[in-house]
């Protein structure tokens, strides 16, 4: 039996997409939901005076590579984004706002596959719009309501209160009150999750 635990994320990161994918069929194949814990992965890298592997060069093009070897191993689907990096502030306040309106999982889920798998610019509002047409939103109201400052506050709340948890990069799983970084440590989250 593995217990639910939690996992903070940002749509910036292909390995958080990769992540993503991997918890889908552990939460499909254990009967359970994760907690998807929102937060801001430049916020994250800056407070805790990290950078970016989009920041060096050499880690950027390694990272590519990288992110194709473990899509591979785990036969997920995923095309690296040309508009790569994601500037991810309104779709994390989208997650948010799609929380209090009861439709978030849904939303993730089409993010995440726009992003690392359709390769779409979701930075384009028209863009946007269009993905949340397809859900059903109206996306206009859906919008204009992302600049709520209840919405702002949240997520800057939620990305402090995960640095003050000790988490300082993405994607990171919680569970018995100990961090796991990096998609390649899920399996020890779920190790974990089982005691």
């Amino acid at each position: 039996m593995i217990k639910p635990f939690d996992f903070y994320f940002d749509f910036a990161s292909p390995y958080t997409f990769l992540a993503h994918k991997e918890i889908v069929k552990v939460e499909k194949e254990n009967l359970i939901k994760i907690k998807y814990m929102p937060v801001l992965l430049g916020a994250l890298l800056k407070t805790t005076g990290s950078k970016a592997n989009a920041d060096i060069p050499i880690k950027a093009k390694y990272m590519i590579k990288d992110c194709k070897l473990w899509a591979e191993k785990k036969n997920v689907s995923f095309k690296f984004n040309s508009n790569f990096p994601i500037i991810s502030l309104n779709l994390m306040r989208s997650v948010l706002l799609a929380e209090k309106k009861g439709f978030s999982q849904k939303l993730i889920n089409k993010i995440f596959d726009s992003i690392w798998i359709e390769n779409l610019n979701l930075n384009e509002t028209e863009v946007f719009e269009k993905l949340l047409t397809e859900l059903g939103i109206n996306a206009k109201i859906f919008l204009a309501d992302l600049t709520d400052p209840v919405i702002k506050d949240d997520l800057k709340k939620r990305t402090s209160e995960a640095l003050s948890k000790g988490i300082f990069g993405l994607p990171s799983f919680v569970i018995n009150n100990k961090i796991f970084w990096g998609q390649d440590r899920l399996e020890f989250a779920l190790i974990e999750a089982k005691k």
